[in-house]
């Protein structure tokens, strides 16, 4: 039988891990992958722009918790890809990133579209490495591992031109996929299958004193939920213990959902709007239980002197926040400990929580101006225009910092959100990846206007694909985040307008509906529909008041 390419081992690889979408651009270093995946997959998407096909990549890895994959062809596709990458990288994403690269015979001396791919990736990446026919076999499945593994991120992966279609050489069986993602089973979307349950503390590590006792000791503890939550299907085990031992829980933007936030535990987003409400819970409490939280989901530094319990995949080596007592493994399979190891007695009441939470809400709504439109109006009309099960992404900038405390999440990812590395334009490209790869499910976008001006092009993917997306604009006609930032330091306002751009004629032209709403009601109404059925996307410009923006931030 003769060996496989090494095109068309990668092609086989990503099918074997559940990819289903491949990110990129087309270029001539990569014709040879691209035509591998054509018969049975994984589908190429062609993106407007590289770095946009990452951020697609990276939704589409948020969604399912399969791995993301970015395709680009060498020198200026490999730069536009890198942003990407990071955001990937810096959000705990695992994303598997593929550069073409000049033949190999050129590639020691040549400078036409020449970048060294290692020395770019390297700071942005969990790995760097090269497909070649000795050890294609080997290096695919290590990517793909190391991607997965705790804590997950991005790889890259550079192929010279000449040797994407090279037969691979030496001996294999057959392509052999590793075991992906955290301690104890694979992704899917329903999180992650065949993790070890029971509450069974044979399977973590113990560091510091013991952590049994240190819960049971407390009267006011806090859960603090992070993505590591997610990742390891910790839902269930997390409202398990709050409840039993009656425990509010916060939760990292990238971890919205991990906890039904309809539950009467249930007490806020970190960072986002009425921020000071929570930082002012977690500094009231005794202790901390950080479930799979990490310091990627951190935007203010850590300030409180509150005894900490971690909790996580990894050790505390970050320090971000200090750890007298941790617990490593399996985030589901320690909370299912704790709560087996609790004594039952509940500290905090549901009152306490309830009226927690309305300070809350009364925190994220200063600001507020009767008969106008407001972040927070946006937020909650589309909120209650969606079905259940939407998926929504947010783009960055204020309106994010509202989305991700004002919108209320069912369930683990439903709710993307960059914080690693809070790149602008990633909202629309991760709606369209989310969509590609959850066929059916509603998805919603919410970006700011400046987000929207970086990556309005890539409505066009949306177009082809008829993904019936709903894309609602902020529209202040200011980077507003940097405008208040100047504010603070006593500097005029200078070089943060985004120019005026007539949204709904654009998204039109673009082969979308557009439609520009200036009230509550005229919000209401260009939703009415929205979530029909419908064949391509909806565009809506909310031209809003920043006055919360301003009252919160």
């Amino acid at each position: 039988m003769t060996p496989p390419t090494i095109a068309s081992l990668l092609a086989t690889y990503l099918r074997l891990a559940g990819v289903t979408h491949v990110f990129g651009y087309p270029g001539e270093s990569i014709v040879d992958f691209i035509e591998a995946s054509r018969p049975g997959g994984p589908q190429i998407v062609s993106a407007v722009r590289e770095a946009s096909a990452a951020f697609m990549a990276e939704g589409a890895a948020m969604r399912t918790g399969l791995p993301g994959v970015a395709l680009s062809t060498l020198g200026p596709g490999s730069t536009a890809l890198l942003n990407g990458v990071a955001s990937a990288h810096l959000d705990r994403i695992p994303l598997l990133a593929v550069s073409g690269q000049v033949d190999s015979g050129r590639e020691q001396f040549w400078t036409h579209q020449l970048v060294d791919h290692d020395r770019l990736y390297a700071p942005v990446t969990k790995l760097t490495a090269r497909l070649e026919p000795p050890s294609a076999d080997v290096v695919i499945r290590k990517a793909l591992r190391t991607a997965t593994a705790e804590r997950p991120g991005a790889v890259h992966v550079t192929v010279t031109h000449d040797s994407f279609g090279k037969h691979i050489t030496g001996t294999t069986d057959g392509p052999r996929l590793p075991p992906l993602g955290p301690p104890g089973g694979r992704p899917g979307l329903a999180g992650w299958s065949g993790e070890p349950g029971g509450g069974s503390a044979a399977t973590l590590d113990f560091c510091g004193d013991d952590p049994a006792r240190a819960l049971r000791a407390a009267r006011r503890p806090v859960v603090l939920a992070g993505a590591g939550a997610v990742r390891c299907g910790a839902a269930g085990a997390l409202a398990d213990l709050s409840e039993r031992i009656g425990a509010p829980v916060v939760v990292g933007a990238m971890a919205k959902g991990v906890i039904d936030e309809r539950h009467p535990y249930f007490a806020g987003v970190l960072d986002m709007a009425g921020h000071k409400v929570v930082w002012s819970l977690l500094d009231s409490a005794d202790l901390i239980v950080t479930a799979g939280f990490d310091s990627a989901e951190l935007i203010t530094p850590w300030r409180i002197g509150t005894p900490v319990l971690h909790v996580d995949t990894t050790p505390n080596t970050d320090q971000v926040y200090p750890a007298g007592i941790e617990v490593v493994g399996s985030v589901r399979t320690a909370l299912e400990w704790l709560a087996s190891a609790a004594d039952g007695a509940p500290r905090w009441s549901t009152e306490e929580v309830a009226a927690h939470r309305s300070a809350l809400r009364a925190g994220w709504e200063d600001g507020y101006e009767p008969d106008r439109l407001n972040p927070s109006d946006v937020v909650t009309t589309v909120r209650s225009a969606a079905p259940a099960g939407t998926v929504m992404t947010a783009d960055v900038g204020s309106h994010k910092i509202t989305a991700g405390q004002a919108w209320t999440a069912f369930a683990p990812r439903e709710t993307l959100i960059t914080n690693g590395l809070s790149s602008m334009g990633f909202g629309l490209p991760a709606a369209v990846g989310a969509s590609l790869v959850s066929p059916g499910v509603p998805v919603v976008c919410l970006t700011g206007d400046g987000g929207f001006a970086m990556t309005a092009s890539e409505l066009s993917v949306a177009v082809r694909y008829r993904l019936p997306l709903v894309v609602v604009v902020f529209s202040d006609g200011v980077l507003n985040r940097i405008e208040l930032h100047q504010a603070s330091l006593g500097y005029p306002s200078t070089a943060i307008s985004v120019d005026r751009t007539d949204v709904p004629s654009l998204a039109e032209s673009l082969g979308c509906d557009g439609i520009r709403v200036e009230s509550v009601s005229g919000l209401e109404n260009a939703l009415s529909s929205a979530f029909a059925s419908r064949s391509r996307p909806l565009v809506i410009e909310a031209r809003i008041t920043t006055s919360q923006y301003s009252a919160q931030f």
